[in-house]
């Protein structure tokens, strides 16, 4: 096998060159079976003739034990498009994870968008992630940057298009956080027992159509909103008093006729949840009204089996969680609490008061379909906090009415 060094785009001509000139090699790699023409390979850049000379040796070692690969001159973005569309196809995935994948992916083409596979280094894939850093994106956004960057990268080695995967050795810089900032970590807004019992009531005495029976249900089981709207009559168990959970709703259009049922967000969050007896008997009032509903539009009436369903146009269509926010935001508004609040706070809700009653963080967990959530065991080991020094104080004022 027959292979050169030599310096490309010498102007000098000398022994010992001045023009700065690179290094390059070539050698050839067998035959066209189709022209008889013989293919070569060629690889320029080295600063020196002996790094030329290496690559060169390494590279007719990979040719001569059958491990020689011609990488992809397609470019990053063209390849990472193909990829999601593999990625897509291949894995269980919800379209909300692929609008993601792709977000993370427009963060990586400012810096390889135009480059090609072949040419992207270490430093390069790396360097991209440090000006994400410098250009004050969060922690957790870099992680799901980089998850997506790796992803990338192994399926172009597993489709033999490049031989070098440049996030190997990649690494995140973390931001240091201070004692002061892990005792001022942030809850998300919450109701307090108080505020919620006023607020339920404002949903049961001013609220609209489903209003009392959806939020009640959203702050006594802590499920989501989505999987709220997904519910199907068919998921209650009226003699054992549970929910099961199974599905979420999906339609980020807010089109009422194109909404999607998915997988919900983890493999934890199928699930069955306990409910209270009136909560259920709330039900059971609701489906008997969606009965007489189904009776007067039976021509017009799409019956799926959904529970929270629309009642004038498309009526028996899912309800869209666009409309529970703002049933959400003008009961608030009613009820002279925090506006800002969301369905989800309904969820965090339930975390402090289950806290509050003594509720193992385990079991909460495991209700609210979590793995590991570090929001609910911040609510949690607030909630039991509190608890504590009551406690404590409790205590100290038994032993000072002993004194005499």
């Amino acid at each position: 096998m027959k292979g050169h060094v030599y310096r490309r785009g010498c102007t000098c001509k000398k022994r010992k060159c001045t023009c700065g000139a690179k290094y390059t090699f070539v050698v050839d790699i067998g035959t066209d079976p189709k022209t008889g023409k013989r293919k070569q390979k060629s690889k320029g850049g080295f600063k020196t003739k002996q790094e030329a000379e290496l690559a060169l040796a390494s590279l007719i070692n990979d040719i001569q034990v059958g491990t020689f690969i011609k990488e992809s001159d397609e470019l990053f973005k063209d390849f990472s498009q193909e990829w999601l569309t593999i990625y897509s196809e291949t894995n269980t995935v919800k379209p909300g994870t692929i609008r993601i994948r792709q977000h993370e992916i427009n963060k990586l083409l400012p810096f390889l968008s135009n480059l090609k596979l072949k040419d992207i280094s270490r430093k390069i894939y790396q360097n991209a992630l440090d000006n994400l850093k410098e250009n004050g994106f969060a922690d957790n956004t870099l992680s799901g940057v980089h998850r997506t960057g790796r992803m990338i990268f192994r399926k172009a080695i597993e489709m033999e298009k490049i031989k070098k995967d440049p996030t190997e050795f990649a690494y995140l810089k973390r931001t240091k956080k201070t004692i002061q900032d892990l005792e001022d970590t942030e809850l998300p807004n919450y109701l307090e027992k108080e505020e919620l019992y006023h607020f339920l009531e404002t949903a049961k005495n001013e609220g609209i159509d489903q209003d009392y029976l959806t939020f009640k249900t959203l702050s006594y089981t802590g499920i989501r909103v989505g999987e709220l709207v997904a519910l199907k009559w068919k998921d209650i168990d009226f003699n054992n008093h549970t929910l099961k959970i199974t599905k979420t709703y999906y339609n980020p259009q807010n089109n009422t006729l194109k909404y999607q049922l998915v997988p919900p967000k983890t493999k934890r969050s199928k699930r069955i949840v306990s409910v209270d007896e009136n909560v259920t008997d709330l039900f059971k009032k609701h489906l008997a009204i969606q009965n007489k509903v189904k009776m007067e539009k039976r021509t017009s009436y799409n019956d799926e089996g959904f529970i929270f369903t629309k009642k004038e146009r498309h009526p028996g269509y899912p309800i869209l969680i666009k409309i529970v926010e703002n049933r959400m935001k003008r009961l608030l508004k009613l009820a002279g609490l925090n506006e800002i609040l969301t369905p989800h706070s309904l969820r965090h809700t339930h975390t402090s008061l289950l806290a509050e009653a003594g509720v193992d963080l385990e079991i909460i967990m495991e209700r609210l379909g979590h793995s590991d959530d570090q929001t609910t065991k911040n609510i949690y080991l607030h909630v039991t906090r509190d608890m504590k020094k009551e406690a404590s104080q409790k205590f100290s004022e038994l032993m000072r009415s002993l004194k005499k």
